[in-house]
């Protein structure tokens, strides 16, 4: 095993970046929760990076909505110093 979690700082993160593609689709949050059957607070946080913990039927209602994949929404962003 190559990697192993030390710290919070030492692994990345992960980055939650709907807003860009609902920007580029000119849809509002209000639009996409209903679309999905979501609460407007839901979206709110993906819109905004909050998210605290991946829901995978929301994710995947949302890529269904905006004909987008998983990728398209969610970055992974390593460390340098990962030894």
């Amino acid at each position: 095993m190559k990697n192993k979690v030390i710290s919070i700082n030492d692994y990345g993160k992960v980055r939650i970046t709907l807003k860009n593609v609902m920007d580029k689709q000119k849809i509002s949050r209000n639009a996409l929760a209903r679309a999905i059957n979501a609460r407007f607070e839901v979206i709110d946080k993906w819109y905004n990076g909050n998210v605290e913990k991946i829901d995978a039927d929301v994710l995947a209602r949302i890529c269904f909505v905006l004909e987008c994949a998983p990728a398209d929404i969610i970055h992974y962003e390593p460390t340098n110093n990962i030894d």
